[in-house]
């Protein structure tokens, strides 16, 4: 047997009806949907989408021989596969002399510059590289449930034997696949952000000023902040800073963070987090804000410096690490952690904060990006705070699985829009993106304030299971501003498309996608901690401001920073 005779072989096995599927996949895996792509994820997923489709037409053909339909003549099949090849490659030619012009419908609308070629040769070479290990895969199922099948065969119906043979090679490979592959892929994984979390930038020293977390005389040990709360420590604005932008006295920020190596339960890592708080005096300022911070521990600084400067310093925030995965990993290998630890930060901070004097302490905020807003949304239970409410909470970017957020949504008045609803008489809660909210600005609201800041554009938001058998409602008219007028659906492929985004949604410039700017965090926490202080041209200019600083890294780029959306 040789290599050729092999090949020509297994090309001559494909289904025709498979590969025409595919090619039809292909195609609408290229189109637009939220995010761009680069030509790795475009072939990598084009080729996943191809299989797909190969798959439904060979489990087709399946179908068509067990219902014992009639057979095609050798000859009309020729004729028919010849018509097939000839469709798919005009089809996939197609699509990618177009992918170009579908990419830059996306950059586009986020303001970026046009791709001149979308490296089609390179989609084509990656995508096949996908396919044929996919197709390798599949077939390496199939064999295994056959033999299966033929040794069962002997004891029970051949009919029964094949049921058997497929359910056993599918848990057979679910059990490699989870046991083996995501597990050792996990505890690696794991490894590497411990590691990672432990390491000690020379750039940020431990503060020296007594009233700050992790200082000599903090509760809490610089060296067990992590790497996030370490960056979150050192950071944000300081009085004299602040004061320079408002041009009116302002006091030092209050920060409070706890990292996994401050205690060995979420209980106990509250507890340290509500006395460091105290030490701090933190109850005695204006704004309190309960952070749950991202899977990495890290808090977008777009989000609290802009509070800080609103309210002229006089804010104290608390935070606590939950996890040393990012996000998608967080939310994947340890969903309960999130919830469980914001919960008990919650409960401490709020228990102690309804035993103050009414008119003497701060007001209560809730804050959380992306999984985040997620736990965020869990840690407070309505039946607990209803007696005495929190004064509200803001939530960006957040999780298509997150609950409140969910509900409200699927609830919203007739007319508004999924990417950017309204709800009842809007005087509970709210939804932001870059163009602010679509209520009238006195539109008056009740005792607890909500804002959901959103973008369109955030797949991390906007994706569904349910995308791969039904068009999603934020795709009808009219659409949000930063998505594409291109975007089209397309069975189970947006669905997938969707998915990838979510993955690469911190690739966008800032203002678009999961990567959520400073200067559309201004009107939510505005409407949020109810300001009245700043006049519209204070406000203005401190939007320019905080807009420049958050586009400016040591390397002069936010779009650099590794850590964005943790």
């Amino acid at each position: 047997m040789n290599l050729a005779w092999f090949i020509r072989q297994q090309l001559l096995s494909l289904s025709g009806v498979g590969l025409m599927l595919g090619a039809l996949f292909f195609a609408a895996a290229l189109t637009p949907t939220l995010i761009p792509r680069s030509y790795l994820t475009q072939g990598a997923l084009a080729g996943g989408c191809f299989a797909i489709g190969y798959l439904a037409g060979v489990l087709w053909r399946r179908l068509w021989h067990y219902l014992e339909l009639p057979e095609p003549s050798a000859r009309a099949r020729s004729i028919a596969n010849a018509l097939v090849a000839g469709f798919c490659v005009l089809v996939v030619i197609i699509a990618l002399w177009r992918s170009a012009e579908w990419q830059n419908a996306i950059r586009t609308v986020m303001k970026m510059a046009p791709v001149e070629t979308a490296r089609p040769l390179k989609v084509c070479v990656i995508a096949l590289v996908t396919f044929v290990a996919l197709l390798v895969l599949g077939r390496l199922f199939a064999l295994i449930a056959r033999f299966l099948a033929a040794r069962t065969q002997r004891v029970i119906p051949r009919k029964i034997a094949n049921v058997i043979g497929v359910l056993v090679a599918a848990l057979l490979f679910w059990a490699i696949a989870s046991n083996v592959l995501i597990n050792t892929a996990f505890r690696a994984l794991d490894s590497s952000f411990r590691e990672l979390d432990a390491l000690h930038e020379p750039e940020r020293p431990p503060p020296t000023a007594s009233e700050r977390t992790g200082s000599s005389a903090s509760l809490v040990k610089w060296k067990e902040l992590g790497r996030m709360g370490r960056r979150f420590i050192a950071s944000g604005p300081t009085a004299t800073d602040i004061g320079a932008v408002s041009g009116r006295p302002a006091r030092d920020p209050v920060r409070v963070y706890v990292g996994l190596g401050s205690g060995d339960t979420a209980q106990a890592r509250a507890r340290l987090a509500l006395d460091e708080l105290k030490r701090q005096h933190g109850f005695e300022r204006k704004v309190l804000i309960v952070i749950t911070p991202t899977g990495t521990g890290w808090i977008d600084p777009s989000a609290l410096d802009t509070v800080e400067y609103l309210h002229h310093g006089d804010v104290a925030s608390v935070a606590m690490q939950y996890s040393y995965l990012n996000s998608p990993l967080s939310l994947l290998f340890q969903p309960e952690y999130g919830a469980e630890a914001s919960r008990a930060l919650f409960a401490e901070i709020y228990g102690y904060w309804i035993t103050l004097p009414k008119d003497a302490r701060p007001k209560l905020y809730l804050h959380g990006l992306s999984l985040g807003a997620l736990n965020s949304e869990k840690s407070a239970e309505l039946f607990e705070t209803i007696g005495d409410p929190i004064a509200g909470a803001l939530w960006s970017g957040p999780p298509f699985a997150s609950r409140i957020w969910r509900s409200i949504t699927d609830n919203r008045n007739q007319g508004s829009p999924a990417w950017l609803p309204e709800f009842r008489d809007n005087r509970f809660v709210r939804f932001m993106n870059q163009n602010g909210p679509t209520v009238p600005p006195d539109t008056p609201w009740g005792p607890m304030r909500v804002v959901y800041l959103q973008y369109a554009s955030d797949a991390i938001t906007f994706f569904a299971y349910r995308d791969a058998y039904q068009a999603p409602a934020w795709m009808n008219a009219p659409r949000g501003p930063d998505v594409s007028p291109e975007l089209r659906w397309y069975p189970i492929v947006t669905m997938l498309q969707l998915a990838l985004d979510m993955a690469v949604a911190t690739n966008t410039p800032m203002g678009f996608g999961h990567v959520y700017a400073p200067e559309h965090y201004v009107d939510a926490w505005v409407a949020v901690t109810d300001v009245n202080d700043w006049p519209a041209e204070a406000l203005t200019r401190l939007k320019s401001h905080l807009a420049a600083a958050a586009r400016k890294t040591p390397q002069g780029n936010a779009d650099d920073d590794p850590d964005r959306g943790g």
